[in-house]
């Protein structure tokens, strides 16, 4: 049901999920009966990555797959720094979620025998991805979900207010702070729990190209790190290498579904690159096909997908939400190549936490993109985004479910973030084009020192809460970024193009570590390392 925030603020003993999205609806669903406040800056169903999210859900359910073997590819792809045991008891746990989603009406399509089909993609070595409609199972997994949240009474939706700051107290959790979304000027209002999910989403607003929503601005994981929260891996951003581009911001996305059904890359005279960069081809891991795409656009000459001689006249029905992407923008897939480009997609990194979700703050969990569970290391695996965000939604319902949690504690007379005020938009457009600039699919030294420099320097100065939680989020990818002086998955350093063996493990980091670095790139003349950043 829908409440007036009004009537929950200084009181509520309800867990508290703020976020709309797959991992907060699955959550919420899960928790049920018991009750709980979902918190949504849009309006359901809107807003949220996941209901963009075409490829599908990755599950060994095909004969002759198994769990062992998409952990497999998962560790394959994951640059050296993927948690073996989270990446196959996520693998272990896709069966039965996909089998929860099916519970609550998700359509996945079923071949001529009724069975789940299966689809492939890139550096997959089976056929395990699930799909609705070919390229429309965010959607239809979200649509699903909201419905089932609007009939469940023990769920009070909250939509229209976005987190801009977390309540704590000896290193717990007592509440959380609330805006209206969109609303500048309306006072912040205050949210007593001692249990809080942040499903909060990803960074993609931090950068110029994205293939990600608006809401997807970084402010979970800014908020979570203002707290004292450990940030695992901010620096591993990865790039869809194929985002199409025809002036959208965001970008539509050309899924990678489309190069697994035989579409290939090729540039403005015509030619096959990705050939020359890797045997897989067209289906090489997400990286190294954004690198490629990113060199023939950076060179000159242009980078399209072409599902001509692939998909043709059929394109229409197996892809609709592509399709409808291209036509608009008055390209005709079928009889033309498709310009596209890499675009920030997914954040690899985000808060820190273990096996049940919980993050290093008591009372706070976190599940979905914002969270880092080990489980992508340096590079995610396609589609293995939605499959760990509904695993991780359950065990976090599970662990809440068996955690007793306090009586909220009294909320503080002054608001944690006074400041408001709408977002300078010369300010975030600065940001924005800094982060593609210089912490972008190829990174060196002295840009992403100046990209350190410049976000720190926006935080401290910044007098809008939503511009400084960019900047905050920002500031741990780019110093994190610097610090970490090798190439690894999703990270190039072209200054430091090989991996280093001793730095196969992944980071864990803290605002205060991120500032560190800001503050030695602009006091010293020869920066240093911040230990802290790498452990």
């Amino acid at each position: 049901m829908t409440s007036n925030i009004h009537n929950l603020t200084r009181t509520t003993d309800d867990v508290v999920i703020v976020g709309g999205g797959l991992a907060g609806l699955f959550c919420a669903l899960k928790l049920a009966p018991r009750p709980v406040t979902l918190i949504s800056a849009a309006p359901l169903g809107q807003g949220a990555s996941s209901a963009w999210a075409q490829g599908g859900i990755a599950t060994a359910v095909a004969e002759g797959d198994s769990p062992e073997a998409h952990a497999a590819d998962t560790i394959a792809v994951g640059g050296g720094i993927v948690d073996e045991a989270v990446a196959l008891g996520i693998a272990r746990e896709a069966a039965p979620r996909i089998h929860d989603l099916l519970a609550y009406g998700v359509p996945f399509d079923r071949d001529l025998e009724g069975r789940l089909a299966v689809g492939r993609e890139a550096a997959h070595s089976a056929r395990r991805i699930v799909h609705v409609r070919g390229d429309g199972a965010g959607a239809a997994i979200i649509a699903a979900l909201s419905e089932a949240v609007r009939r469940t009474p023990s769920i009070r939706l909250i939509e229209g207010f976005v987190a801009e700051a977390l309540l704590t107290e000896d290193g717990a959790v007592t509440g959380i702070q609330l805006r209206e979304a969109g609303n500048f000027a309306a006072k912040p209002v205050m949210i007593a729990s001692r249990a809080v999910v942040l499903a909060t989403g990803g960074i993609g607003h931090l950068y110029a190209v994205t293939t990600n929503p608006a809401e997807a601005n970084g402010s979970g994981l800014a908020i979570a790190a203002r707290a004292g929260a450990v940030i695992a891996d901010p620096e591993f951003v990865q790039f869809h290498p194929t985002a199409i581009m025809v002036g959208r911001d965001p970008a539509p996305l050309a899924t990678e579904a489309l190069r697994g059904e035989g579409a290939t890359l090729i540039n403005g005279q015509g030619e096959r690159f990705m050939a020359a960069l890797h045997p897989l081809a067209e289906l090489a891991p997400r990286d190294i096909v954004a690198r490629g795409v990113f060199a023939e656009i950076a060179g000159g000459r242009g980078a399209f997908l072409d599902a001509r001689e692939a998909l043709g006249a059929r394109f229409a029905d197996k892809f609709p939400t592509v399709h409808a992407s291209c036509i608009a923008a008055g390209i005709d897939p079928a009889t033309q190549a498709i310009p596209i480009a890499p675009a920030v997609h997914y954040h690899m990194g985000g808060i820190a936490v273990d096996a049940r979700g919980r993050s290093s703050i008591d009372g706070l969990w976190a599940g979905g993109e914002v969270s880092s569970t080990g489980a992508h290391g340096a590079n995610r695996l396609a589609s293995n985004s939605l499959l760990e965000a509904v695993v991780y939604a359950a065990r976090i319902a599970d662990d809440i479910a068996g955690h007793a949690i306090p009586a909220p504690a009294r909320l503080p007379d002054r608001l944690v973030t006074p400041g408001g005020g709408a977002p300078d938009a010369a300010s975030v457009k600065q940001l924005r084009t800094m982060m593609s600039t210089h912490v972008g699919v190829i990174r060196e030294r002295d840009g992403l020192a100046d990209a350190v420099r410049s976000v720190a320097a926006l935080e401290h100065t910044a007098t809008s809460i939503a511009v400084r939680n960019m900047a905050t989020a920002a500031l741990l990818v780019s110093a994190s970024a610097w610090s970490r002086r090798e190439s690894r998955g999703a990270h190039f350093r072209s200054d430091h193009p090989a991996e280093v063996p001793a730095l196969a493990q992944r980071t864990m980091t803290t605002l205060a570590g991120a500032r560190e670095v800001a503050d030695s790139l602009t006091e010293l003349s020869t920066p240093r390392i911040a230990q802290s950043m790498i452990a």
